[in-house]
């Protein structure tokens, strides 16, 4: 039979042999060597791992999760902050945007076309090139993106199926939530294909993660969640630990799914054996985890069920291991939370906070909670998903937030919030609608609702 190397096909097989041919680090020895089927011809959802790992069951906060924390490595130099914002009142378009830590100065990085949302950005370790999603405006597929952070070099990375391919692998398939590995030689992202389910708000058939090179190549399969329970929800928002062995990752189960509307974070070695839940479901943990650049804690998210971005939920850490979960935010609290992560020098945490009905401003804390300071106060434009790299700063731009504590922030007590010089590179999109009462792309694609994610993340 014909090899699988990983690197690029013809342009008339490549789709269906990248597809199929992804199927997790467990298998890649067998399709490598084993003969039978040419490549291809083994529809992804019929592929298996050789030993198969049963779907985790739901564990209490101190379960353990059998992995060992990271070697603590040399302290990182905290530089650019990169973000989601909206350009426009509606919400319908989104940019990449970088920011100083002190938040006083905002660039805008990615020019999307109108109603086009570029979303969930990751930082290249050594800062030279930003990761993203854009979803189109029409098809409502999210697909891979990278730009330099200058705004330089935008470009979406070769897609698993080709555009217009009819086969059951690639229907409505959907690319999201890039996440680099520590080395920079592998991305980790969300994929989502399949037929819709009409009857429960378009869930798609099928979502798993999946590892590649930078460069669309070497696609392998990670996980199996819904490979037999097609529909149970989807799988999104992986974050690696600092060594590169393990990653964590949202599962937000469907209205059909067990238990139904959940949502925690589960965490996986990076040859796709181990897989754990993390978070109880009475948590309901959800987007971007973000581990402690010495791998001993991991960060993470909760959100209240019920109305879109609703008060309640907090930001909170765990150890590894799933033990010592505590929050870092007040509880109960009249604030809405989004992702948050740790600076690379591990000493502060980035985090988006909101007061209930309002939109979402940028702040930074100390790892245990305390030092609350605002970074933004631009709320119309929604900042979000913030992920602190290592790209230079500006000239004489602060290397760490001089905010105060914000008595501006929901329920955070203290001084006023800083303001913004250089909110006019932020530029909204003329001729944006005024209302959002039709279902997004995103929802036609059987993802969760964007708005929703503004702050419930997936």
């Amino acid at each position: 039979m014909a090899r699988i190397t990983g690197t690029r096909q013809s342009p008339t097989n490549k789709a269906r042999t990248r597809a199929t041919a992804g199927a997790g680090l467990l298998l890649l020895g067998t399709l490598l060597t084993g003969c039978g089927a040419e490549p291809g011809e083994i529809p992804l959802s019929q592929i298996r791992p050789e030993s198969p790992t049963a779907t985790p069951q739901p564990t209490s906060s101190g379960g353990a999760v059998g992995a060992a924390a990271a070697t603590p490595a040399a302290p990182a130099r905290n530089g650019l902050i990169v973000s989601r914002a909206y350009t426009d009142a509606s919400r319908t378009t989104s940019a990449i945007v970088t920011l100083t830590p002190d938040g006083t100065t905002q660039q805008q990085v990615t020019q999307p076309p109108d109603h086009v949302r570029d979303d969930r950005p990751d930082w290249s370790p050594d800062g030279s090139a930003i990761a993203f999603d854009r979803t189109d405006a029409q098809s409502g597929a999210a697909r891979l993106w990278t730009v330099a952070p200058s705004g330089d070099n935008a470009h979406q990375i070769s897609q698993l199926c080709e555009t217009g391919s009819a086969t059951a692998d690639c229907a409505n398939e959907d690319e999201r939530a890039p996440a680099y590995s520590p080395d920079g030689k592998q991305l980790a992202f969300s994929r989502s294909w399949g037929a819709l389910d009409a009857a429960h708000a378009n869930q798609i058939q099928y979502s798993d993660l999946y590892l590649m090179s930078p460069d669309g190549t070497n696609v392998q399969r990670l996980t199996f969640l819904t490979n037999d329970k097609p529909y149970s929800g989807i799988v999104s928002n992986p974050s690696w630990s600092p060594d590169g062995k393990q990653l964590t990752f949202e599962y937000r189960t469907s209205a059909t799914g067990q238990p139904a509307d959940g949502r925690a974070i589960y965490v996986v070695n990076v040859d796709g054996t181990g897989l754990r839940q993390l978070t109880p479901w009475e948590l309901r943990a959800g987007d971007r985890a973000s581990w402690s650049p010495d791998g001993t804690r991991i960060l993470f998210t909760t959100y209240p069920a019920g109305a879109d971005d609703a008060p309640g939920g907090g930001i909170y850490t765990v150890h590894p291991d799933g033990s010592a979960i505590g929050a870092l935010t007040p509880s109960p609290s009249d604030a809405a939370y989004g992702s948050a992560a740790y600076a690379p020098d591990g000493k502060s945490i980035v985090f988006t906070q909101a007061s209930a009905g309002a939109g979402s401003d940028l702040y930074s804390m100390r790892p245990d909670g305390t030092g609350v300071a605002r970074l933004t106060n631009s709320a119309a434009r929604w900042l979000g998903r913030p992920v602190w790299g290592t790209a230079a700063l500006p000239a004489r731009a602060s290397e760490s937030p001089q905010a105060s504590p914000t008595a501006g922030a929901p329920g955070v007590p203290g001084a006023p919030g800083a303001t913004q010089s250089a909110q006019a590179t932020l530029t909204p999109q003329p001729g944006a609608p005024t209302g959002s009462a039709e279902p997004t792309p995103a929802q036609a694609q059987g993802q969760p609702n964007d708005d929703e994610n503004d702050l419930q993340d997936n």
